[in-house]
């Protein structure tokens, strides 16, 4: 992989973000809402707000304005709360760190089971395991998020008292107790994923177990294992490499549902609490670090990519 290559790529996602800053700025400056009023109230005096506006520079052209703005943002100032008056950056990346803590989770027992499943599936294609790989795959798939969650903290939390229903308890405070409140949201979570790689992974092999250098492998005597292990699976596993970078963006802001229901206050669920209060500094902030952490992601997926397939170069 040539410096240049990943120099262009570092190059886009400075220019993805920039892009991204200019359209979640112009969307905020259209939104109903006066950041001056929402920090004093309704009640406030024309002079008492006309001076407010002055002293924050919201009178200031809108090219001003972002101009300030994305100045704080590349000394890591994203701006002060206008519902709560703290600043926004400390807040939106704590909540990031549980949003990532969460995907994480989830995409490693999704690895862990969807990989074996989609194995099994393909070296036993049209069989009894076949099917019923294929059966959990269209369930995961059909049901959404919320019904999954509600019947999980019905039978896990509420019936059998197995699992606390809600909340979120950092790592750092106690370990065992966090671990509780994650095994829910992940495994409501990773019932989605499974279903998606699984099938992907049956698909890929199969196509990959038919090509010519795996029966040139068999015919020199290679047992099935052997072929399946250093060739088969190296091949038909790249396309997860893509599919796990795509579900990161996805579980970062995409389970906004499972956040919610049980309680974990993370970036999707704050971002929708600053909408919901038109906190234009959280929004941006929240959009921002968003893009940011969804750029570098797929970045380390086309590094991945060139990692194990030294067939690709770029250039």
């Amino acid at each position: 992989m040539s410096p240049n290559y990943i120099l262009k790529r570092l190059m886009m996602i400075i220019y993805t973000l920039f892009v991204v800053s200019l359209i979640v700025f112009a969307i905020t400056q259209i939104l109903p809402a006066d950041a001056a009023v929402m920090m004093l109230g309704e009640n406030a005096t024309t002079e008492a707000l006309d001076a407010l506006r002055q002293s924050m520079g919201l009178n200031a052209p809108v090219w001003v304005q972002y101009s300030h703005w994305l100045g704080g943002v590349l000394q890591g100032d994203f701006g002060t709360s206008l519902r709560t008056g703290q600043p926004v950056g400390p807040v939106m990346l704590e909540a990031l760190g549980r949003s990532l803590l969460l995907a994480f989770l989830s995409i490693g027992l999704m690895l862990v089971l969807a990989v074996p499943l989609g194995i099994i599936a393909a070296i036993r294609q049209g069989k009894i395991a076949d099917m019923l790989v294929s059966l959990v795959s269209y369930v995961g798939v059909s049901l959404p998020e919320f019904v999954t969650a509600t019947v999980a903290v019905l039978v896990f939390s509420d019936w059998m008292k197995w699992l606390p229903p809600t909340g979120y308890v950092p790592l750092t405070e106690n370990f065992g107790d966090s671990i509780a409140h994650l095994v829910l949201p992940v495994c409501v979570i990773s019932i989605i994923l499974i279903a998606h790689v699984s099938r992907m992974v049956r698909s890929e092999l199969i196509d990959v177990l038919h090509t010519d250098y795996i029966r040139a492998a068999r015919m020199k005597g290679l047992s099935g294992g052997a072929v399946l292990r250093h060739h088969a699976l190296r091949n038909a596993l790249l396309p997860t490499i893509t599919i796990v970078a795509l579900d990161v963006g996805y579980l970062l802001g995409g389970v906004i549902v499972v956040e919610e229901i049980f309680a974990i206050p993370g970036i999707g669920r704050q971002l929708i609490v600053a909408i919901q209060a038109r906190d234009l500094p959280a929004i941006q902030a929240g959009v921002l670090i968003m893009a940011a952490t969804y750029s570098i992601v797929n970045f380390v997926a086309d590094m991945l990519y060139a990692w194990l397939d030294k067939r690709i170069q770029y250039d």
